[in-house]
């Protein structure tokens, strides 16, 4: 008998266990719930200030995937699940399962005061459109750029990107002749930021910032934004436009479950997905909070990791065999600068970064286009 299994998002998370569902799964009902049926390469979005891509080169439409894989695309979004997880209620109605992964993403924490003076870049292709038009119109002044965390889950951080921005920004603006006129400011509150890519790599980009003259504002809480401000508790950082990731927590409808919750508010799981209390049920990526080392990253590769790990438990517990698999965990990402890009990887037995080189900028490129190619 065939079963029938739900997956919530449309990420690389979702879309990795979709895959694997079908090619363990030949005969398994999938239906993938989310707003709408494409895939945004968040990735890249580092890539849009410059032109170097434009926005509908970012955008995969999903429909060609879905109808190949076999998949049932539902176009909503989740509210709340019912039943132990047998059931998802979604604006197009109650959906029912006999395994479901939840693989919807997290959301970002807008709590500091004046946070919508700031641009979320990793909201989307209409913020950093926007920042695009901004950079653009600017002739002089300061652009700052920082994240933070959850304090309450110091994991649920997503601090690459900006790192990316500041550093293509800053290659963009000298190749553009107007880097003399634009100040660029890195804000942090931890002394040490993107302690999770190894001490090895936080060297590196410290170095980096240093040797184009990159200020930076490290080790003091941010208190807030205005339109021309960011706010520390020790002062404030005059800006023309600020670009700033704020820490990650659950979405909001997780609230009307009685999903497990961690410290943070993502969903609490096992080392190998399963959220913890529940059959058949598992999460993935941004959603979820897992067990493991405290430089555990938010990424997509990570999100790849364990939507496999997800599938191979939930088959396993489906057919009555021990759901025993349990993820790697990795963080691999190429820094990328605009025209050079820094490889770094860490396991729990080493961790290392290469030197910036064109390469790494070539194959940051290239993976795009290897990644993307199973969808289009």
């Amino acid at each position: 008998m065939s079963k029938n299994i739900s997956i919530i998002g449309c990420g690389f998370g979702a879309l990795t266990a979709a895959r694997c569902l079908r090619k363990s799964n030949a005969g398994a009902k999938i239906t993938l719930i989310a707003p709408r049926p494409e895939l945004i390469y968040l990735p890249s979005l580092i890539w849009l200030p410059s032109r170097k891509r434009k926005p509908e080169d970012l955008v995969v439409p999903l429909e060609g995937f879905f109808k190949e894989q076999r998949i049932d695309f539902v176009a909503g979004e989740a509210t709340g699940i019912g039943e132990g997880g047998r059931s998802v209620h979604t604006t197009a109605g109650t959906i029912g399962n006999d395994g479901l992964v939840i693989a919807c993403g997290g959301r970002f924490i807008k709590k500091l005061p004046g946070i919508e003076h700031a641009i979320l870049p990793c909201e989307g292709i209409a913020p950093v459109e926007r920042l695009r038009e901004k950079v653009a119109a600017l002739q002089s002044g300061t652009i700052a750029l920082g994240f933070a965390g959850n304090p309450n889950e110091p994991i649920a951080m997503r601090g690459g990107p900006i790192f990316e921005f500041l550093l293509g920004l800053d290659t963009q603006l000298r190749q553009e002749g107007r880097r003399d006129n634009i100040k660029l400011v890195f804000f942090n509150p931890m002394p040490k930021p993107g302690n999770r890519l190894g001490e090895r790599a936080v060297e590196r980009l410290m170095a980096e910032m240093r040797r184009r003259g990159i200020e930076t504002h490290l080790g003091h809480k941010i208190t807030g934004f205005e339109a021309d401000k960011v706010k520390t508790e020790v002062g404030e950082i005059a800006a023309d436009i600020i670009v700033f990731m704020p820490g990650l927590t659950g979405n909001a409808w997780f609230d009307n479950t009685s999903l497990p919750r961690s410290p943070g508010g993502l969903i609490a799981a096992d080392a190998g997905c399963r959220v913890n209390g529940m059959e058949r049920v598992y999460v993935v990526g941004d959603a979820g909070s897992f067990p493991g080392p405290d430089w555990m990253p938010k990424q997509a590769h990570m999100a790849d990791l364990q939507a496999a790990t997800a599938v191979d438990n939930l088959l396993a517990e489906l057919a009555g065999r021990p759901a025993d698999k349990t993820f790697k965990s990795e963080l691999m990402c190429i820094v990328d600068s605009l025209d050079a890009g820094m490889l770094v990887r860490r396991t729990e037995s080493s961790a290392w970064a290469l030197p910036r080189m064109k390469l790494m900028h070539n194959a940051k490129d290239f993976f795009e286009s290897l990644y993307l190619k199973r969808y289009r």
